[in-house]
């Protein structure tokens, strides 16, 4: 499958963008994994995104990269999603590996910290990042902090 990927900062974003990402992030987030909270946490407008797109212009993954200080003391990577119907082809992966791409662009020398979702420790453990302390609540889900090193 081809993607075609796109980062850019908020006030980049398009309406339609915008509303592809705000409707996308509600469709995994909120409606598939039950978990009704603000999505719009205020730390959108500081963040880089990134948009995955198929060869027909559909929006088929996405992650946001915070700066350093938003919402972790080091840069992070947050909102990562695939749209059901794409996934169990390695796209996640990809995503990830895109994101971290910009993230060492962006930020050199940079440790990334994310707050996962514990059911994704593997998949996070094996793009670098290794957990710290202990799992806690997060909008109803079990999350963790873990972070990947330069």
């Amino acid at each position: 499958m081809t993607v075609t990927w796109t980062i850019l900062r908020f006030g980049e974003l398009s309406p339609g963008t915008m509303y592809d990402m705000l409707s996308l992030r509600q469709r995994v987030f909120i409606v598939e994994q039950r978990s009704p909270y603000l999505d719009a946490d205020g730390h959108d407008a500081r963040a880089w995104h990134l948009l995955g797109r198929d060869e027909g212009g559909i929006l088929i993954a996405y992650l946001r990269l915070l700066e350093p200080g938003t919402r972790f003391r080091e840069p992070s990577i947050g909102r990562v999603l695939v749209r059901p119907g794409n996934r169990g082809r390695g796209l996640g992966k990809r995503l990830m590996q895109e994101g971290l791409f910009h993230a060492g662009r962006l930020f050199p020398g940079s440790p990334i910290r994310i707050s996962a979702q514990t059911v994704l420790l593997k998949f996070y453990e094996d793009l670098g990042f290794r957990q710290e302390g202990k799992p806690y609540d997060e909008d109803g889900i079990e999350h963790c902090e873990m972070v990947r090193k330069p």
